[in-house]
């Protein structure tokens, strides 16, 4: 049985192995694929490109990574000096979302992922969340991730999902301030947004925290499992070509 192909939105940083110093390089956490691995997906790692998204002809899923800030220019902002984007992911992933959507394949946003979806659905974000709430506790310190409670809306996508999650993790500086045409449908207890959707498609979700460092990181099991259902089109285990290999599906 063919199992869910998933793409996974990944970073060009400069990078260390073996001799080599700074190099850049596509790398993604590997928390994301073990994830998706442990879920009884297969990952596909994506590096930026804009030059078109047909790659999503071959996905049964798409999973845009956290990283960097979006850039401001997206959403209509001048940058804050302590916004950090990375135009190229920008660009990359916005070509990937678009295709995906055409495709109606599920999608789940992860913190910068989250916030790419919101604005690519025509919404804004707070360049600079301690601000906003007037503390520092969704990012406490570099590379220390926060908890935090959060709760869902009840009958939504998220609330199916995450049912019986009262805590997340956190580690971001920016935030959704506007969703435009998404749903919002988790809170922190500051009233932070930590989750939106679609309702009028069957898996398009954000989290604003970091499901694959969590124990039991189920938005990415879910994308994994709406993934293999693919209610709109050919069942995954039924993609073979006509020589018995296993295939792919068009969209």
């Amino acid at each position: 049985m063919t199992r869910p192909l998933i793409g996974i939105s990944a970073y060009v940083e400069p990078a260390d192995w073996a001799a080599w110093r700074a190099v850049p390089a596509v790398l993604v956490p590997e928390a994301y694929a073990r994830a998706v691995r442990a879920a009884g997906g297969r990952t596909v790692v994506l590096p930026p490109d804009d030059e078109d998204g047909d790659v999503v002809g071959v996905l049964d899923g798409l999973l845009l990574a956290g990283g960097a800030d979006v850039g401001p220019g997206r959403y209509g902002q001048p940058p804050d000096p302590r916004t950090e984007d990375r135009p190229d992911r920008d660009a990359g992933e916005l070509t990937l979302l678009a295709a995906a959507l055409d495709a109606d394949l599920p999608v789940l946003g992860v913190c910068r992922g989250m916030q790419l979806l919101a604005v690519a659905y025509g919404g804004t974000l707070h360049q600079h969340l301690p601000d906003v709430v007037g503390h520092e506790a969704h990012r406490p310190a570099p590379g220390v991730y926060g908890a935090h409670p959060v709760r869902f809306a009840p009958e939504s996508l998220a609330a199916t999902v995450l049912a019986g999650v009262d805590e997340v993790n956190s580690y971001h500086h920016q935030a959704v301030a506007d969703p435009g045409r998404l749903r919002v449908t988790g809170w922190a207890a500051d009233g932070v947004i930590e989750a939106v959707e679609d309702p009028r498609r069957a898996f398009v979700l954000g989290v604003q925290w970091h499901p694959e460092n969590e124990a039991d990181p189920r938005p990415i099991a879910a994308l994994v499992r709406a993934a293999g259902q693919r209610p709109w089109g050919t069942p995954v285990a039924a993609r073979e070509d006509p020589a018995g290999r296993a295939g792919s599906s068009a969209t």
